[in-house]
């Protein structure tokens, strides 16, 4: 009833534009449209380029009023209430084509041809935007392949025979999450699937396996340097950064200089590996960890698990044909390599950061990609593992678990040139540059971008709505309050972390968030079990994250700092409230026997 009560509002208030806002929008409406279609149409270099526009200050820049932040408040209240974040941004990118045109009633349907034959084909024909896409495909074909082929497998198998103990078996699950970087999807499926013949056979609860694969994989894929994360991350950095005068940086550079700050994630997987090495756990997760120590109860009673999902059939390698370890780590070795190789190739400098911001990071990351899918597929059929055919099957599965991204990213990059057109950063920081502080911003950033993930369980969803908005108004914000100099960067790259690590700390506590799911079928845990004793571990650390990383890096505070202020609260906290679970208190051990 809610989110038809919602849509109906939705309705009423659309319709209401049609009456309002042709009045407040037509003035402007057909020369912002004539310029838009002439950065299609040009027969030039331009066409595949990003609509450049200065934010000097936001008097100097012409925008649609309170209707420029319409499209994309409209993409995140869809997707807020109906988990749906296609349509919710092609939705936004629709009403945007309309304001357009004043929201007149011709212009409804006008405005639904130009969002693919004007925003659309703009996204698409960029081509650093075609690079990314080519990237993307490629890497996840790469682990496609490296998984049919058994190298993936292999590579648990060597880690799997070290764990001998509780303590092991669950290091030895976090270390499998580290080095299965590359994508979240195989690292949960991977690691879930192979772990828990293990970690059943040293009592090791459901629930503490699928905490330690589900923190291990958003959390490691989002940081790492090559990763199928890492196109899309570049992807809505560039298109934000290419639409700004001032601000020459490579969005590779941006990505780089932002991870030290993306609090979130590195405090996670430190907090997974301080837990396995204490041996301590509170809260609901104690009490699973007791239970099945104790007990010998991996589920608890009366769980409900997906047997199916949990089977590991899609990520199984051929019956009969070798694990080799080799087979997954030479591709991605070739990966890492032909990405600094490409970086150093194309860049210029003297110092390695200089070089790394001056490189053309589409071209690096597209060659590296197509090299290690050539690599594995070579080592898959000259070893006679795979067949041709089996591996251009296994390099296409791989392909299609990046499509649905790939769309996002699309229509990402479309409804930020509709906030280009509409000038939704100019008005935004007409009305808000004065009033937030500089240094609040990535905070606000880190706590909206956690709210919309966790509403919609997608933190890539979340990252293509709020990136492309998110950048150009953070450098607005510091053009206004005369802190565009390289100084103060680190305010930026600070808001852009906050966008990636806020989508990863939603999509941890959301129940319906897809890796969160999937981490509780592969692990074979009850996913409400999952949800609930994960939810105390991921809040304290995300409440840490912002209160001692976030909010005092906003005003300059030293990013090394407060990481390890940050690690030093998270391990006196597991010292206050944590408790050995192999160690039964007298009533505790009274219940398990009476239960």
């Amino acid at each position: 009833m809610k989110r038809i009560a919602l849509f109906a509002m939705l309705v009423v208030a659309t319709v209401g534009l049609m009456i309002v806002a042709p009045a407040l929008a037509q003035d402007q409406a057909t020369s912002a449209m004539d310029d838009t279609l002439g950065m299609v149409t040009q027969e030039s270099a331009a066409t595949t380029q990003p609509a450049q526009h200065s934010v000097e200050t936001a008097d100097d820049r012409d925008h649609f009023g309170w209707i420029s932040i319409l499209p994309p408040l409209l993409a995140i209240a869809m997707a807020l209430a109906f988990k749906r974040v296609i349509p919710a941004l092609f939705l936004g990118i629709w009403v945007g084509a309309w304001a357009v045109y004043g929201f007149s009633a011709p212009g409804l349907l006008q405005g639904l041809l130009d969002a693919f034959q004007v925003f659309v084909l703009k996204a698409l024909a960029n081509e650093d935007h075609a690079s990314i896409i080519l990237f993307s495909f490629m890497i996840g074909g790469m682990v496609g392949i490296v998984t049919r082929n058994g190298g993936m497998i292999g590579v648990v198998n060597k880690i799997a025979a070290w764990a001998t103990s509780a303590r092991r078996g669950q290091l030895a699950t976090g270390v499998l999450g580290l080095l299965v970087f590359f994508d979240d999807y195989a690292n949960t499926l991977v690691v879930g699937n192979t772990m828990r013949p293990v970690t059943d056979r040293l009592k090791i609860s459901r629930e503490k396996l699928a905490y330690i694969v589900d923190s291990t994989a958003a959390p490691v894929s989002c940081l790492a340097l090559v990763t199928t994360w890492i196109g899309y991350e570049v992807g809505l950095i560039g298109t934000a950064v290419a639409s700004i005068d001032g601000l020459d940086v490579s969005p590779y550079a941006v990505f780089l200089e932002s991870i030290p700050y993306s609090f979130y994630p590195l405090l996670a997987i430190f907090f997974v590996f301080a837990i396995v090495l204490s041996r301590n756990d509170f809260g609901p997760m104690h009490a699973a960890e007791s239970r099945a120590r104790s007990t010998g109860q991996l589920l608890r009673p009366g769980a409900s698990i997906d047997s199916e999902a949990t089977s590991g059939e899609h990520t199984s390698p051929i019956e009969g044909k070798p694990q080799r370890a080799l087979n997954a780590v030479i591709p991605v070795v070739v990966l890492v390599l032909g990405v600094v190789v490409g970086l150093y190739a194309t860049g210029e400098g003297d110092t390695i950061r200089d070089i790394i911001g001056t490189a053309d990071s589409y071209k690096a990351l597209m060659w590296a990609s197509l090299v290690s899918v050539l690599v594995a597929y070579l080592l898959s059929v000259g070893q006679r593992i795979l067949t041709v055919a089996q591996t251009i099957e296994a390099w296409y599965a791989g392909l299609k678990s990046m499509l649905f991204a790939m769309i996002i990213l699309v229509l990402a990059w479309s409804l930020s040139g509709i906030t280009e057109v509409l000038g939704t950063a100019e008005y935004l920081v007409m009305i808000l540059g004065d009033a937030i502080p500089a240094g609040l911003l990535p905070a606000i950033v880190f706590i909206l971008s956690a709210a919309t993930a966790f509403a919609t369980g997608s933190s890539w969803g979340t990252m293509g709505i709020l990136m492309p908005l998110v950048i150009p108004l953070t450098w607005a914000v510091l053009v206004v309050n005369g802190m565009s100099d390289p100084a103060h960067f680190y305010i930026l790259y600070s808001t852009v972390s906050c966008v990636l690590a806020g989508s990863v700390w939603g999509d941890h506590c959301s129940p319906i968030s897809d890796t969160t799911i999937l981490s509780s079928m592969a692990s074979g845990c009850d996913h409400i079990d999952h949800v609930r004793t994960q939810l105390p571990y991921a809040m304290m650390v995300g409440v840490v994250a912002i209160l001692v990383g976030t909010v005092p890096t906003g005003f300059g505070f030293p990013w090394w700092a407060s990481l390890l202020i940050g690690a030093s609260i998270l391990l006196l906290a597991l010292r206050v409230f944590g408790k050995d679970p192999d160690i039964l208190s007298e009533a505790e051990a009274a219940f398990q026997e009476v239960s």
